[in-house]
């Protein structure tokens, strides 16, 4: 795969343990905890991706157990969703809609981001019609930082270091060791450096960036 930007498709699970919206509470709990899956998106009969049943959704059973009158008016107004979930005894009742969902095609750092700024562990993966296509979870991104050294280096060399500044950036050695990249040489005008820099942390796996100026010992380093 060298050379190639990673999308959601290069990494995520394509064999995905799904929920009709008629499964049951326990049926429910039981494949979470013999999958060690801890969110399972839920599907129609023609497998569209119509919301996600978490362990927090699970959990709203237990955490509403026991209301006594006082709690119970404090979570009618604060807690209504929470108590209706607590009620669900299916996964259609129980889960969140709508999914937060990815495709297949998008870049793997907007997965990251949405998983981020949603607060969510994994993604389901649809087409452009809703359909299920796999699972994407934080540990599937983090795959992409075990590509070979071999493959980051010559990825550098050819779209950045002779594709993109094939004159100024040219007579530049690239090295690659657990995923940090050097950069050794001279350059003409110092200016090209930072957007030298900037360029390869884009590239997949990449990570962190050293710039050696030829006759000096001393690395620049920036944090990735």
């Amino acid at each position: 795969m060298d050379g190639h930007t990673y999308h959601v498709s290069d990494v995520m699970t394509r064999r995905v343990v799904a929920l009709a919206g008629g499964a049951g509470f326990k049926d429910i709990v039981r494949t979470m905890g013999t999958q060690r899956i801890s969110a399972l998106p839920v599907v129609d009969p023609a497998h569209h991706v119509i919301g996600v049943v978490s362990e927090a959704d699970v959990l709203r059973k237990e955490e509403f157990r026991d209301s006594d009158g006082d709690r119970q008016r404090d979570f009618r107004s604060r807690y209504a969703e929470g108590r209706a979930k607590a009620r669900a005894v299916t996964a259609e009742d129980l889960m969140t809609t709508p999914a937060v969902t990815v495709h297949p095609e998008a870049p793997l750092a907007r997965a990251a981001r949405l998983m981020a700024r949603r607060r969510v562990k994994r993604l389901p993966v649809v087409d452009h019609d809703g359909v299920l296509q796999g699972i994407v979870s934080r540990a599937d991104l983090l795959r992409v930082f075990l590509r070979p050294d071999t493959d980051i280096a010559g990825e550098v060399r050819r779209e950045i270091v002779g594709g993109r500044f094939p004159e100024g950036l040219a007579s530049l050695g690239v090295e690659v060791h657990e995923g940090v990249v050097t950069l050794t040489g001279r350059v003409p005008d110092a200016s090209l450096v930072p957007l030298a820099e900037r360029l390869v942390r884009s590239v997949e796996g990449v990570v962190d960036v050293r710039c050696v100026p030829t006759g000096t010992g001393a690395a620049r380093t920036r944090p990735w």
